[in-house]
């Protein structure tokens, strides 16, 4: 009976998928815009490698907060208060209110807003349950996007300019069309708004990429900055959860725990471009 009710569930999104989405009222789904006084409830949060040291009990921030001068609430995260090293995997997440089927295209809208560099943040889908999640940290992501202004091990420094998956732990930065080079630096206090199309479908097929386009900052009018970057693990399984993760680095040589504001995520099916 379970998998009857699956499988209807699953065809329904996908006729849905096929169909042209002309506006918003017609394909956005909710999944948190966290003006619920009880959001932050339907997330789990976990510390899945607390090296705090002393021995800080949950170190992640993961809060509601209302925006100064706006009749609007956000999430805040961060690794850990300032201060406070170690934390190396400070992990949110919340089921998507349907799941993303391995196949077909989906939009993926969502607004953040960098609260301060440095940082090492990285948010995106996972395919993977709860307990997988806690167990695989990073490689839970499919698509994902990275926000850090860190050093890498190879000593290269990070500038904070968004960036997308082009291969398995390797990143590249976003475009600027209108300048013909990469993107700058994300601005601290500014919301940007997010558009990742998703093709969850088989790799084969041209799936398991994403595309992202973006307003806000330098980006006055919606730009598409990146085609065909890829996930993370490709399973070609359906997208289950929206997820983030957050790190304050090692304790000899810590990144910063500059937080990352979040909100108004959406998901319809199919390319959809306007704001929800």
């Amino acid at each position: 009976m379970i998998r009857g009710l699956y499988m209807f569930a699953v065809a329904a999104l996908l006729q849905a998928c096929s169909q042209t989405v002309t506006s918003p009222s017609v394909g956005w789904v909710l999944v948190d815009d966290f003006e619920a006084p009880s959001a932050v409830t339907a997330w789990t949060h976990i510390d899945t490698q607390n090296e705090t040291d002393p021995f800080v009990l949950n170190p992640q921030i993961s809060e509601i907060r209302k925006e100064m001068g706006a009749d609007n609430s956000y999430l805040l995260r961060k690794p850990a208060a300032d201060g406070i090293v170690g934390n190396r995997k400070a992990i949110s997440f919340r089921a998507l209110p349907q799941l993303i089927p391995a196949e077909g295209t989906f939009t993926l809208y969502t607004r953040i807003n960098v609260e301060a560099f440095p940082n090492n943040h990285s948010f995106g889908l996972s395919n993977l349950g709860e307990s997988e999640i806690v167990d695989k940290g990073y490689d839970s992501f499919e698509p994902m996007i990275r926000v850090t202004d860190k050093a890498e091990s190879d000593g290269t420094k990070n500038d904070g300019t968004l960036m997308v998956l082009s291969g398995y732990k390797t990143y590249s930065k976003i475009n600027n069309p209108l300048t013909g080079g990469k993107a700058g630096p994300l601005k601290p206090g500014v919301w940007y708004e997010l558009w990742i199309v998703i093709n969850n479908g088989p790799k084969v097929k041209g799936g398991q990429s994403y595309d992202l386009h973006i307003r806000g900052g330098e980006f006055a009018d919606r730009q598409l900055v990146f085609s065909g970057a890829v996930f993370r693990m490709g399973r070609e399984a359906p997208l289950r959860a929206f997820m983030a993760i957050s790190n304050t680095g090692p304790k000899k040589q810590p990144y910063g725990n500059g937080g990352v504001r979040y909100d108004d995520i959406y998901l319809t099916p199919g390319q959809l471009l306007t704001k929800p």
